[in-house]
């Protein structure tokens, strides 16, 4: 592999790791979350409010990968794919910080947007950076090691509280724009 594919397989694959992160922190905080910024004990209250944010995600993850593609096309894809990155990482550093659930609902909204342009963005930047005989292995190294962020999503609510789990989420996926 060239230097320029072995950045572009690295990157993908470490930003997709915090896309799911991120993905899978929002599936096993929710309740916690929800139940923090005082929707409470109450399951339909939990339920309306937990679909509420994830139609707020859902509606960014479907706006994402319009725009970044279109962005993709006329800008780059390594500038869409940092410009991805970077938008869902402040987002879910932000979700650590939320007081309210419209705060929460915004967040989610703008972490959707950046979270279906990564994988968008990772994945056409590694087809296009290597040789056609490789093109599998370097889409199956990045979903691989995407699939990693889930683990480590629940190693962490695990160990540590909602607001924390997000912070340090939004903080790796800065780190790795660095």
């Amino acid at each position: 592999m060239k230097s320029a594919a072995t950045k572009a397989v690295a990157l993908g694959a470490l930003g997709y790791f915090v896309d799911t992160l991120d993905l899978f922190l929002f599936s096993v905080l929710r309740v916690p979350s929800l139940a923090d910024l005082g929707v409470g004990a109450n399951k339909e209250a939990l339920i309306a409010q937990g679909v509420r944010l994830l139609n707020c995600q859902m509606a960014g993850l479907l706006l994402g990968g319009l725009l970044f593609g279109v962005l993709g096309d006329r800008r780059g894809r390594v500038r869409a794919l940092y410009g991805s990155i970077l938008l869902y990482s402040v987002a879910t550093l932000l979700n650590g910080l939320v007081r309210t659930l419209d705060q929460y609902a915004l967040c989610r909204f703008f972490a959707g947007i950046g979270l279906a342009g990564e994988l968008g963005a990772a994945i056409t930047l590694v087809s296009e950076s290597l040789p056609a005989e490789r093109r599998g292995f370097g889409t199956t190294l990045v979903a691989g090691f995407g699939v990693c962020g889930g683990v480590v999503a629940a190693v962490l609510a695990g160990r540590l509280g909602w607001r924390s789990c997000y912070l340090v989420g939004g903080s790796l996926g800065l780190l790795l724009l660095l």
